[in-house]
């Protein structure tokens, strides 16, 4: 059966182009009303015009689905705010959020600037907390939401260049599975992807492999994880070309010598605390201390 999206709102951030462009797109063929936001502004961030977002309208009302343009910025919690609202004042609720909108300043650590780490920052993951924050009031009443999040392989495994943009993306990985917890018992899952494809963002980075990424094989896991029956909360899939695979947490074995440890038992034990069989993957800290706990008894 057809996975739909009849009766649903979804709001898609950085929606005017990209991932964000082919996300919305694909909720719309499958029944969703769909707000597009997008500040319309270069990859940078700077400057800002609506009408990329209402072009991806424009491509929606032509299939036949129903959606509205908003041009507010992620980066402020006003601008949040009104992007939820334009939501509710067209549709009359909100049940999907797909935080994907995103800029780039990349340079080299040493060289980085309060403007280059806040700009990102700001977008990135407080962009995440500004318009999820006034969304999750509306999920907890209703009993229902999905967020999705888009991280990135720069955060999970680091990028040169990008201190600004991994620490965001890794940020918004935390953001992600403490919802997760928050939401469970109001119905709200919560997940992130870390995709690669070719976008105007990302263009000039994958060389040779771009024409392999194109952006709407990554948009079937977003709208799976969006859908009501996704059980799954609190994880992060890697999206690439087709490809789709879960990036996880794990924890090794280690050393427990309690009240003996010492740096020069640290030096000893390095590669036993290093050593990646029979790790564990723990779902939250309980399943942690649960793992440590067995370790102090033995």
């Amino acid at each position: 059966m057809e996975l739909g999206f009849d009766g649903k709102v979804a709001i898609v951030t950085g929606g005017g182009g990209g991932l964000g462009r082919e996300h919305a797109l694909e909720f719309a063929r499958r029944g969703a009303r769909v707000v597009v936001n997008d500040l319309g502004g270069a990859v940078d961030g700077s400057g800002g015009a609506i009408s990329a977002a209402q072009a991806v309208v424009e491509e929606i009302e032509a299939i036949g689905g129903e959606a509205v343009a908003n041009g507010d910025s992620v980066a402020t919690k006003e601008g949040g705010e009104a992007i939820v609202q334009s939501a509710i004042d067209a549709f009359g609720q909100v049940d999907i959020v797909v935080n994907n909108a995103g800029i780039l300043r990349d340079k080299t650590f040493h060289k980085m600037e309060d403007a280059e780490i806040n700009s990102v920052l700001d977008v990135h993951l407080k962009g995440a907390f500004y318009v999820t924050q006034p969304a999750w009031l509306h999920f907890r009443e209703q009993g229902y939401g999905r967020v999705i999040n888009t991280s990135s392989n720069s955060g999970l495994l680091g990028n040169f260049g990008q201190a600004n943009y991994g620490a965001a993306k890794m940020g918004l990985v935390g953001f992600t599975r403490v919802l997760a917890a928050e939401g469970a018992k109001y119905n709200i899952k919560v997940n992130a992807i870390a995709p690669v494809a070719k976008t105007r963002m990302t263009e000039d980075l994958l060389g040779a492999l771009a024409d392999q990424l194109d952006p709407k094989m990554v948009t079937p896991v977003v709208v799976y994880l969006a859908h009501e029956s996704n059980e799954t909360t609190g994880c992060v899939y890697s999206a690439a070309g087709g490809t789709i695979a879960k990036f996880f947490i794990g924890l090794t074995q280690g050393t427990a010598r309690g009240g003996d440890i010492t740096v020069e038992s640290v030096a000893e034990d390095w590669d036993a605390i290093n050593n990646e069989e029979g790790y564990v993957v723990p779902a939250n800290p309980g399943e942690e201390f649960m793992k440590l706990a067995a370790q102090w008894q033995s």
